[in-house]
């Protein structure tokens, strides 16, 4: 991480990368016209964040330009973590004016990944260069390996370990413009990192009539997986939005929302647990038309699943910030 110091002087700190001036300068980084020059070569753009309008349109210029420089009307991390994350594993690098101290530490971690540079006056110069030793002496993050959708995805068996009641909530129906075949589903959990398959209602029922194109998803809070690769809370889904099917072999396609039932049901809670004793859950509405797929590919109800059954699951290492894969650690429970 780098130090640019907002300054005009011509004295030299070996501390500080570079100097930003408010004037034209060949020596010097400047902002001219929305753009940031250094050494009148054009390197990146300014964007004054004042609106979530900026702030996407910030996010929008990642992987186009070399730098994004962020100055603020109402200085807030939000803004600095939400172009974090767009920027990350892309080579678009950011800048952000700080304007109290307390700030280096917030812009420079933030995602656990943090600016490219922190640009401040004197008054935070001293917090600046101590956020940059700090970056230099911690373990350099590892490079996240992006969730690639490609024409499979590696599928794997998680067992269950408790089944509970989940309460009544609000739970997700998807209907589709397409109609889906036995054996396919959408990737549906309530931890990004482990989405359990959840089967299409293609298969009769003594009681209701198939539905084809349904996907009977789960509560509100579930994630699934994108046709871009990104992932989404089932409560901002929306007709339109392009998601991915996945086949028990683990073959993929895209799929439209043409329509979303939001409604009251009971819930089943599921836990589980993947090869490596890593704990997952996912919350199913108890009804017989609801399944998943067991480890011998085949569509199982969820009101018909048994402590230590093994079923059908995508599972990954990522972190996610609104839905996009950053090299960052957490922890969902």
């Amino acid at each position: 991480m780098e130090v640019w110091l907002k300054s005009d002087s011509t004295s030299i700190n070996n501390d500080v990368d570079f100097y930003v001036s408010t004037e034209h300068s060949e020596s010097s980084i400047y902002i001219q016209d929305g753009f940031l020059y250094k050494k009148n070569s054009k390197i990146g753009a300014h964007v004054h964040i004042d609106s979530e309008e900026r702030q996407e349109y910030a996010r929008s210029l990642a992987g186009t330009v070399e730098w994004i420089y962020l100055t603020f009307e109402d200085w807030s991390m939000i803004p600095i973590e939400n172009i974090v994350a767009a920027c990350d594993q892309t080579p678009t690098l950011i800048a952000a004016e700080i304007i109290e101290p307390l700030q280096a530490h917030g812009a420079g971690f933030a995602l656990e990944i943090g600016v490219d540079a922190l640009v401040c006056s004197e008054h935070e110069l001293e917090a600046a260069l101590i956020v940059k030793s700090l970056r230099a002496s911690t373990e350099e993050i590892k490079s996240a390996k992006p969730v690639e959708v490609n024409d499979t995805l590696s599928l794997t068996e998680v067992r269950i370990t408790s089944i509970e009641s989940g309460q009544n909530g609000d739970r997700v129906c998807i209907d589709l413009t397409s109609l889906l075949e036995i054996g396919e589903g959408m990737l549906i959990g309530s931890t990004a990192r482990s989405l359990v398959l959840v089967h299409g209602e293609t298969i009769e029922s003594t009681y209701v009539p198939k539905r084809p194109f349904r996907i009977n998803a789960g509560s509100v809070e579930a994630y699934t997986l994108l046709a871009d690769g990104k992932t989404k809370y089932l409560s901002e889904l929306k007709s339109g939005d392009q998601v991915l099917i996945v086949s028990k072999q683990g073959n993929t396609r895209v799929c439209t929302i043409g329509r979303l039932k939001i409604e009251t049901r009971p819930f089943i809670l599921l836990r589980y647990v993947d090869e490596k004793h890593n704990e997952a859950h996912v919350l199913m509405q108890q009804a017989e038309t609801v399944r998943v797929l067991d480890n011998n590919g085949g569509a199982c109800s969820v009101t018909e699943l048994r402590t230590g059954d093994a079923i059908i699951a995508y599972n990954t290492d990522e972190t996610r910030h609104i839905g996009v894969s950053v090299s960052a650690s957490s922890e969902e429970r």
